[in-house]
């Protein structure tokens, strides 16, 4: 197939929000006659990452889920709360596997192309013009997955913090693991003030992917999160042979950032640098199939991509608990203990999703009520 020089849509990025987007937009027969773009330096030929998230219904995604759990356990230094997860399941997508599958099916489709570029910039006008290391293309409208520039230096007035990680999948010879719950939280392993946690998906009884996490400003070395995670596998686990099969690391913006002031009627800001994560979680993946539904609609609608994307109330209840967080960091754990063990699963798991009624959100406010929250919430106001 040729390269075209112009597009309907050019979508920049091919991650989780640019190949859902452009899994939605080609399920869709309104815009079977649509020409689409999709432009990234990478192949994306690795597993680079692991999404988690919950639901209670079968999801678009089953075919590729790698594993489910029913259960799952809060740990910190003075709880073990255990959770009956039902009606929802937990459920855990390799990267790599999205990224064949979405490829697999998109390569079927004649009005879609694949362009192994770096983008250059992106001019607004009539035409609109993307640029990348080799070529210029126009487009009728851009879906831009790129971070403005201005969050990178800091010179806004939002809060953020980092949700910084790195995982190792290991492998042990005799079984070990519980693969019935996965450990969503365990606060025990602690550096000094800061919230940081291990998480554990036991894919099977003998391999799980084990993570050590930060929710904080600024990172740590390399060496800090080795340290930690071999660590917590002896003392915490009490592994002591055990083969290293993959390695993640990464970084997710937790952040009330006004990422949305960048979309324009030309340009829609997706996923992270579209304000896709929440803010208060990093939670990503459930939101991002939210958001492309919203976009599909409004462009059927003839409306502006992002119409409708966000409520003003989560975005303060986001805004609150990283104040919360980032003036008072050592009250993660607890915050976390309070939210997890003083809230259902229904409750918690539908504010997390952002579709929960006043009564829950006042149920959950009332769960984290105290002195730092109460500051936290008037200085927000």
């Amino acid at each position: 197939m040729s390269t075209r020089s112009h597009f309907d849509y050019i979508i920049i990025g091919n991650g989780l929000a640019g190949l859902q987007l452009a899994l939605k937009l080609t399920s869709d027969t309104y815009f079977d006659n649509k020409r689409i773009a999709l432009i990234d330096p990478s192949e994306k030929s690795e597993n680079d990452k692991t999404w988690s998230f919950w639901e209670t219904d079968p999801s678009p995604w089953d075919s590729i889920i790698h594993k489910t759990w029913n259960e799952a356990s809060i740990l910190t230094n003075k709880k073990h709360i255990d959770l009956n997860l039902k009606p929802y399941k937990y459920k855990t997508i390799r990267a790599i596997d999205f990224y064949e599958m979405a490829k697999s099916q998109l390569a079927k489709k004649t009005n879609v192309q694949f362009l192994i570029e770096k983008v250059i910039s992106v001019s607004e006008g009539n035409p609109l013009k993307v640029t990348t290391e080799k070529h210029t293309y126009t487009a009728t409208h851009v879906f831009d997955s790129r971070i403005p520039e201005i969050f990178h230096t800091g010179k806004t007035k939002s809060i953020t913090l980092i949700q910084h990680f790195k995982g190792w999948v290991i492998q042990t010879s005799s079984p070990v693991f519980d693969d019935n719950k996965v450990v969503m939280m365990d606060f025990r392993l602690k550096e000094n003030d800061k919230t940081n946690f291990m998480y554990v998906l036991p894919f099977s009884t003998t391999e799980a992917l084990v993570e050590f996490t930060y929710f904080t400003e600024h990172l740590v070395e390399k060496s800090t999160y080795e340290s930690y995670l071999k660590r917590y596998i002896r003392e915490y686990l009490n592994i002591y042979d055990y083969t290293i099969k993959e390695t993640e690391s990464g970084q997710i913006p937790m952040t009330n950032f006004k990422f949305e002031v960048f979309n324009t009627p030309q340009i829609t800001k997706i996923g992270t640098a579209g304000g896709w994560v929440k803010g208060s979680t990093g939670y990503s993946f459930k939101h991002t199939e939210k958001k492309v539904a919203t976009i599909i609609e409004n462009l059927k609608q003839h409306r502006i991509p992002s119409y409708g994307f966000f409520q003003r109330k989560y975005k303060f209840y986001d805004k609150v608990f990283l104040k919360v967080l980032k003036d008072n960091n050592h009250k993660g754990e607890w915050l976390f203990e309070r939210f997890y063990g003083k809230n259902s699963v229904d409750t918690m798991f539908r504010f997390l999703d952002e579709e929960s009624s006043l009564t829950e959100e006042l149920k959950i406010m009332t769960s984290l009520w105290s002195w730092s929250f109460i500051k936290a919430f008037f200085k927000t106001l």
